[in-house]
Formats: structure tokens, C-alpha cells, sequence
């Protein structure tokens, strides 16, 4: 009885280690942070038209370090060659980057408005990216762990104005 159930252990512990094939969303921040704000500089490409600054609000990154974020702005310096800074809205305003008769900005400002880390290798996200009040859209993605990356698994459109 006891040879009986050593193969029956070896399957079991082979199952529950292949079950546990699982990346906690919390220690890859900066790049599933990247990733989706990636998605959002490729949705609707006309608001990029004549971009001279990308503004990340990244006032609600929890969890995200000084050197995550830092990461995050030099990645869209390098791939967009523009200006780009942590800002709010109200920073943007109070700097002047806001045409307050036009509403519009010279640049686009992407945000991250809600993540959802509740389920195992995915993370859910909504996020926008706004040029002016006529010029913004909101999306819905997320971002997924599999063979060993986090890759964007879904991104739509939920808004546009």
C-alpha cells in the first residue's frame, strides 16, 4: 500500500506545482504600468498629431517607486522623442500647458484611472487619453502574464469625445 501511493504523490505535487505558474501583478508595477499607457498612445493616433509633450498623471500609481516611474517616463521619452513629465491636469494648468480659451493642450495627457489586480496573471485597467474636450478617448484593457512576459491582452475603446 505504501509503493501504491508514491506515484500518486509524484502526480499530485507535478499538478499543484504546474498550478502555481503565477506572477503576483504588484512586483511588475513599471512594466504592466508601461504596458497600458503604451495601449493608450496607440488608440486613436490623430490626438498624437503635433504632440510636443506626453503628461503621465501618475498620482495614483500605489505602489509604484521614484525609480518605477522614472522608468516609465524615460521609456516614452525614448520611443516618442518629446517632452514628457509626471503632471496632473492642475500641473499642467498651473504651468500654462493648458490654452485656456481653446481648452487644449499641446500635448496628450494619459491617466490610469482604475486597475483591478483581483484576478491571478491578468490586470484589468480604464484609463484615457486627453488633447482637448473634443479630443480625448477612454479605454478598457488588460494586461496579461504569459510565457514569462506581461503583454496586452485586450484594449477597447468605452468613450470618445
Amino acid at each position: 500500500m505504501k509503493y501504491k501511493m508514491i506515484p500518486v504523490l509524484l502526480i499530485l505535487t507535478a499538478l499543484l506545482s504546474a498550478c502555481n505558474n503565477k506572477e503576483n501583478p504588484k512586483d511588475h508595477l513599471g512594466e504592466i504600468y508601461t504596458l497600458a499607457l503604451d495601449s493608450l498612445m496607440e488608440k486613436d493616433k490623430a490626438l498624437n498629431s503635433e504632440m510636443e509633450f506626453i503628461a503621465i498623471d501618475m498620482s495614483n500609481f500605489d505602489g509604484v517607486n521614484e525609480e518605477q516611474k522614472k522608468t516609465i517616463v524615460n521609456h516614452f521619452k525614448d520611443k516618442y522623442k518629446v517632452e514628457v513629465m509626471n503632471a496632473t491636469m492642475d500641473d499642467l494648468e498651473e504651468k500654462g500647458y493648458l490654452n485656456p480659451d481653446t481648452m487644449a493642450l499641446d500635448g496628450v495627457l494619459l491617466r490610469i484611472e482604475n486597475v483591478d489586480f483581483t484576478f491571478t496573471n491578468n490586470v484589468l485597467f480604464e484609463g484615457s487619453k486627453f488633447k482637448s474636450g473634443l479630443g480625448a478617448i477612454g479605454v478598457e484593457g488588460t494586461v496579461h502574464y504569459k510565457n514569462g512576459e506581461w503583454r496586452m491582452k485586450e484594449l477597447e475603446e468605452t468613450w470618445v469625445s
